[in-house]
Protein backbone atom coordinates (compact mmCIF):
# COMPACT_ATOMS: atom_id res chain seq x y z
CA UNK A 1 0.00 0.00 0.00
CA UNK A 2 0.96 3.64 -0.24
CA UNK A 3 0.42 6.51 2.20
CA UNK A 4 -2.59 8.74 1.88
CA UNK A 5 -1.76 12.08 0.22
CA UNK A 6 -0.07 14.67 2.43
CA UNK A 7 1.74 17.98 2.10
CA UNK A 8 5.50 17.66 2.71
CA UNK A 9 7.46 20.34 4.60
CA UNK A 10 11.26 20.54 4.90
CA UNK A 11 12.06 23.21 7.54
CA UNK A 12 15.64 24.24 8.30
CA UNK A 13 15.31 25.49 11.88
CA UNK A 14 13.48 24.55 15.08
CA UNK A 15 11.62 27.84 14.83
CA UNK A 16 10.34 26.82 11.39
CA UNK A 17 9.24 23.44 12.76
CA UNK A 18 7.35 24.85 15.72
CA UNK A 19 5.70 27.51 13.52
CA UNK A 20 4.41 24.79 11.21
CA UNK A 21 3.13 22.77 14.16
CA UNK A 22 1.40 25.80 15.63
CA UNK A 23 -0.24 26.45 12.26
CA UNK A 24 -1.41 22.93 11.45
CA UNK A 25 -1.99 21.42 14.91
CA UNK A 26 -3.05 17.79 15.01
CA UNK A 27 -3.17 17.62 11.22
CA UNK A 28 0.66 17.62 11.22
CA UNK A 29 3.21 14.99 12.20
CA UNK A 30 6.98 15.32 12.45
CA UNK A 31 9.23 12.83 10.66
CA UNK A 32 12.60 11.99 12.22
CA UNK A 33 14.12 8.58 11.41
CA UNK A 34 10.78 7.32 10.15
CA UNK A 35 11.29 3.81 11.51
CA UNK A 36 7.83 3.79 13.09
CA UNK A 37 5.94 6.49 11.23
CA UNK A 38 6.69 5.46 7.63
CA UNK A 39 5.36 1.88 7.96
CA UNK A 40 2.23 3.16 9.71
CA UNK A 41 1.65 5.68 6.91
CA UNK A 42 2.32 3.09 4.21
CA UNK A 43 -0.18 0.66 5.75
CA UNK A 44 -2.64 3.53 6.27
CA UNK A 45 -2.83 2.77 9.97
CA UNK A 46 -2.61 6.54 10.42
CA UNK A 47 -2.72 9.58 8.19
CA UNK A 48 -1.83 13.26 8.45
CA UNK A 49 -2.43 16.20 6.16
CA UNK A 50 1.07 17.56 6.76
CA UNK A 51 4.40 15.75 7.26
CA UNK A 52 7.20 17.90 8.69
CA UNK A 53 10.63 16.43 7.95
CA UNK A 54 13.16 17.17 10.72
CA UNK A 55 16.19 15.81 8.89
CA UNK A 56 17.28 19.19 7.54
CA UNK A 57 17.28 20.84 10.98
CA UNK A 58 20.93 20.93 12.06
CA UNK A 59 19.97 22.33 15.49
CA UNK A 60 18.52 18.90 16.26
CA UNK A 61 21.80 17.04 15.76
CA UNK A 62 24.83 16.60 17.98
CA UNK A 63 26.22 15.29 21.26
CA UNK A 64 27.90 17.40 23.95
CA UNK A 65 28.98 17.09 27.57
CA UNK A 66 29.09 19.90 30.12
CA UNK A 67 28.58 20.34 33.87
CA UNK A 68 27.98 16.67 34.59
CA UNK A 69 25.43 16.19 31.83
CA UNK A 70 25.55 14.46 28.46
CA UNK A 71 23.20 16.25 26.08
CA UNK A 72 21.99 14.55 22.91
CA UNK A 73 20.00 16.54 20.41
CA UNK A 74 16.85 14.68 19.46
CA UNK A 75 17.67 14.20 15.78
CA UNK A 76 21.01 12.50 16.45
CA UNK A 77 21.17 9.05 14.86
CA UNK A 78 21.28 6.11 17.23
CA UNK A 79 24.31 4.75 15.36
CA UNK A 80 26.15 8.03 15.93
CA UNK A 81 25.80 7.66 19.70
CA UNK A 82 26.50 3.92 19.53
CA UNK A 83 29.92 4.57 18.00
CA UNK A 84 30.73 7.68 20.07
CA UNK A 85 33.29 6.42 22.62
CA UNK A 86 33.09 9.59 24.69
CA UNK A 87 29.30 9.35 24.95
CA UNK A 88 29.55 5.70 25.95
CA UNK A 89 32.10 6.49 28.62
CA UNK A 90 29.93 9.28 30.03
CA UNK A 91 26.68 7.28 29.98
CA UNK A 92 27.52 3.56 29.72
CA UNK A 93 23.86 2.57 29.59
CA UNK A 94 23.61 4.16 26.15
CA UNK A 95 26.55 2.10 24.90
CA UNK A 96 24.87 -1.05 26.23
CA UNK A 97 21.29 -0.32 25.22
CA UNK A 98 21.59 1.09 21.70
CA UNK A 99 23.12 -2.06 20.12
CA UNK A 100 19.98 -3.92 21.26
CA UNK A 101 17.73 -1.68 19.15
CA UNK A 102 16.63 -3.58 16.05
CA UNK A 103 19.43 -4.10 13.54
CA UNK A 104 22.21 -1.79 12.37
CA UNK A 105 20.09 -0.58 9.46
CA UNK A 106 17.46 0.59 11.95
CA UNK A 107 20.06 2.35 14.10
CA UNK A 108 21.64 4.03 11.08
CA UNK A 109 18.35 5.81 10.42
CA UNK A 110 16.59 5.89 13.78
CA UNK A 111 17.13 8.85 16.10
CA UNK A 112 17.57 9.00 19.85
CA UNK A 113 14.78 11.53 20.23
CA UNK A 114 12.48 9.68 17.87
CA UNK A 115 12.71 6.49 19.90
CA UNK A 116 12.06 8.30 23.18
CA UNK A 117 9.24 10.44 21.80
CA UNK A 118 7.56 7.40 20.23
CA UNK A 119 7.31 6.01 23.78
CA UNK A 120 6.98 2.36 22.93
CA UNK A 121 7.02 0.59 26.32
CA UNK A 122 9.20 -2.19 24.87
CA UNK A 123 11.90 0.22 23.66
CA UNK A 124 15.30 0.49 25.33
CA UNK A 125 15.96 4.24 25.26
CA UNK A 126 12.83 5.32 27.16
CA UNK A 127 13.82 2.92 29.96
CA UNK A 128 17.37 4.32 29.98
CA UNK A 129 16.05 7.89 30.18
CA UNK A 130 13.79 6.95 33.07
CA UNK A 131 16.47 5.05 35.00
CA UNK A 132 18.94 7.93 34.76
CA UNK A 133 16.40 10.66 35.61
CA UNK A 134 17.06 12.32 32.27
CA UNK A 135 15.50 15.67 31.44
CA UNK A 136 13.60 16.03 28.19
CA UNK A 137 13.87 19.42 26.47
CA UNK A 138 10.67 20.27 24.63
CA UNK A 139 10.44 23.12 22.12
CA UNK A 140 7.39 25.12 21.05
CA UNK A 141 6.86 28.39 19.22
CA UNK A 142 6.62 30.12 22.61
CA UNK A 143 9.95 28.74 23.86
CA UNK A 144 11.42 25.63 25.50
CA UNK A 145 10.70 23.73 28.69
CA UNK A 146 12.26 20.76 30.46
CA UNK A 147 10.36 17.77 31.76
CA UNK A 148 11.83 15.02 33.97
CA UNK A 149 11.59 11.56 32.48
CA UNK A 150 9.35 10.51 35.37
CA UNK A 151 6.68 12.93 34.04
CA UNK A 152 7.32 12.49 30.32
CA UNK A 153 5.80 9.05 29.58
CA UNK A 154 2.04 9.21 30.04
CA UNK A 155 0.98 5.96 28.39
CA UNK A 156 1.73 3.64 25.50
CA UNK A 157 2.90 5.86 22.62
CA UNK A 158 1.84 8.90 24.64
CA UNK A 159 4.07 11.59 26.14
CA UNK A 160 3.78 15.08 27.56
CA UNK A 161 4.85 16.61 24.23
CA UNK A 162 1.96 18.75 22.98
CA UNK A 163 0.70 18.77 19.40
CA UNK A 164 2.46 22.08 18.77
CA UNK A 165 5.75 20.93 20.37
CA UNK A 166 8.72 18.69 19.55
CA UNK A 167 11.30 16.89 21.63
CA UNK A 168 14.47 18.91 21.01
CA UNK A 169 17.08 17.23 23.24
CA UNK A 170 17.65 14.68 25.98
CA UNK A 171 19.93 15.54 28.92
CA UNK A 172 21.44 12.53 30.72
CA UNK A 173 23.13 12.97 34.12
CA UNK A 174 26.64 11.53 34.24
CA UNK A 175 27.21 9.25 37.25
CA UNK A 176 30.58 9.80 38.88
CA UNK A 177 32.57 7.59 41.23
CA UNK A 178 32.45 3.80 41.35
CA UNK A 179 29.43 3.10 39.19
CA UNK A 180 28.29 0.10 37.17
CA UNK A 181 25.50 -0.45 34.68
CA UNK A 182 23.79 -3.28 32.85
CA UNK A 183 20.98 -3.90 30.39
CA UNK A 184 19.35 -7.32 30.23
CA UNK A 185 16.43 -8.30 28.03
CA UNK A 186 14.74 -11.31 26.50
CA UNK A 187 13.50 -11.28 22.89
CA UNK A 188 12.29 -14.08 20.66
CA UNK A 189 14.95 -13.26 18.07
CA UNK A 190 17.85 -10.85 17.82
CA UNK A 191 16.48 -7.47 16.77
CA UNK A 192 12.92 -8.13 17.97
CA UNK A 193 11.25 -6.00 20.60
CA UNK A 194 11.94 -7.36 24.06
CA UNK A 195 9.33 -9.48 25.81
CA UNK A 196 10.81 -8.06 29.02
CA UNK A 197 13.90 -6.06 29.83
CA UNK A 198 15.74 -4.38 32.69
CA UNK A 199 18.04 -1.37 32.89
CA UNK A 200 20.13 -1.13 36.07
CA UNK A 201 22.69 1.23 37.55
CA UNK A 202 24.46 1.20 40.91
CA UNK A 203 27.05 3.35 42.64
CA UNK A 204 29.10 1.94 45.53
CA UNK A 205 31.45 3.33 48.17
CA UNK A 206 34.90 2.04 49.03
CA UNK A 207 33.55 -0.91 50.98
CA UNK A 208 31.14 -1.99 48.25
CA UNK A 209 27.98 -0.63 49.88
CA UNK A 210 25.41 0.68 47.40
CA UNK A 211 25.00 4.43 47.75
CA UNK A 212 22.80 4.99 44.68
CA UNK A 213 20.68 2.70 42.56
CA UNK A 214 18.34 2.79 39.59
CA UNK A 215 16.21 0.02 38.13
CA UNK A 216 13.76 0.44 35.27
CA UNK A 217 11.82 -2.00 33.12
CA UNK A 218 10.84 -2.17 29.48
CA UNK A 219 8.02 -4.35 28.22
CA UNK A 220 6.61 -4.75 31.73
CA UNK A 221 3.95 -2.01 31.86
CA UNK A 222 2.15 0.45 29.53
CA UNK A 223 5.16 2.76 29.94
CA UNK A 224 8.76 2.25 31.05
CA UNK A 225 8.58 1.92 34.82
CA UNK A 226 10.96 2.29 37.77
CA UNK A 227 11.23 -0.15 40.67
CA UNK A 228 11.33 2.16 43.74
CA UNK A 229 10.78 -0.62 46.29
CA UNK A 230 13.76 -2.57 45.01
CA UNK A 231 15.92 0.56 44.74
CA UNK A 232 15.18 1.41 48.38
CA UNK A 233 15.96 -2.15 49.49
CA UNK A 234 19.22 -2.16 47.54
CA UNK A 235 20.58 1.21 48.65
CA UNK A 236 22.66 1.06 51.81
CA UNK A 237 23.44 -2.65 51.50
CA UNK A 238 26.32 -4.79 50.28
CA UNK A 239 24.20 -7.42 48.54
CA UNK A 240 25.08 -10.99 47.67
CA UNK A 241 23.38 -13.43 45.33
CA UNK A 242 20.56 -14.33 47.73
CA UNK A 243 19.92 -10.66 48.44
CA UNK A 244 19.65 -9.94 44.71
CA UNK A 245 17.00 -12.63 44.30
CA UNK A 246 14.85 -10.98 46.97
CA UNK A 247 15.43 -7.51 45.50
CA UNK A 248 14.42 -8.88 42.10
CA UNK A 249 11.13 -10.14 43.55
CA UNK A 250 10.48 -6.70 44.99
CA UNK A 251 11.30 -5.08 41.67
CA UNK A 252 8.73 -6.95 39.60
CA UNK A 253 6.12 -6.04 42.20
CA UNK A 254 6.26 -2.48 40.86
CA UNK A 255 5.41 -3.59 37.31
CA UNK A 256 2.12 -4.23 35.54
CA UNK A 257 2.81 -6.58 32.62
CA UNK A 258 0.10 -7.54 30.16
CA UNK A 259 -0.50 -10.75 28.27
CA UNK A 260 -0.30 -10.95 24.48
CA UNK A 261 0.33 -13.53 21.77
CA UNK A 262 4.03 -13.59 22.67
CA UNK A 263 3.94 -14.08 26.44
CA UNK A 264 1.64 -14.19 29.44
CA UNK A 265 1.84 -11.68 32.28
CA UNK A 266 3.02 -14.44 34.61
CA UNK A 267 5.84 -15.35 32.24
CA UNK A 268 6.97 -11.73 32.05
CA UNK A 269 7.00 -11.47 35.84
CA UNK A 270 9.05 -14.66 36.10
CA UNK A 271 11.53 -13.59 33.43
CA UNK A 272 11.65 -10.02 34.71
CA UNK A 273 12.81 -11.14 38.16
CA UNK A 274 15.63 -13.21 36.66
CA UNK A 275 16.68 -10.29 34.48
CA UNK A 276 16.81 -7.93 37.47
CA UNK A 277 19.06 -10.28 39.43
CA UNK A 278 21.33 -10.77 36.44
CA UNK A 279 21.51 -7.06 35.63
CA UNK A 280 22.26 -6.08 39.22
CA UNK A 281 24.95 -8.75 39.51
CA UNK A 282 26.66 -7.38 36.39
CA UNK A 283 26.26 -3.75 37.45
CA UNK A 284 27.63 -4.42 40.94
CA UNK A 285 30.58 -6.33 39.49
CA UNK A 286 31.43 -3.39 37.24
CA UNK A 287 31.06 -0.85 40.06
CA UNK A 288 33.20 -2.84 42.51
CA UNK A 289 35.94 -3.37 39.98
Amino acid sequence: MKPAPFEYHAPQTIADVTSLLAEHGDEAKVLAGGQSLVPMLALRLTRFEHIIDLNGVDELKGVSRANGTLSIRAGTRQATVEHDAAAGAAVPLLAQAIPLIGHFQIRNRGTVGGSIAHADPASELPAVALALDAELEIAAKSGTRRVPASEFFLGTWTTSVGEDEILAAVHFPVWEGSSGFAVEELARRSGDFALAGVVAGVQVDGSGVVTKSAISFLGMAPTPVRAPSAEAALTGTNPSGDDLAEIARLAVGDTDPTADVHASAEYRLHVGAHLVARALDRALGAARS
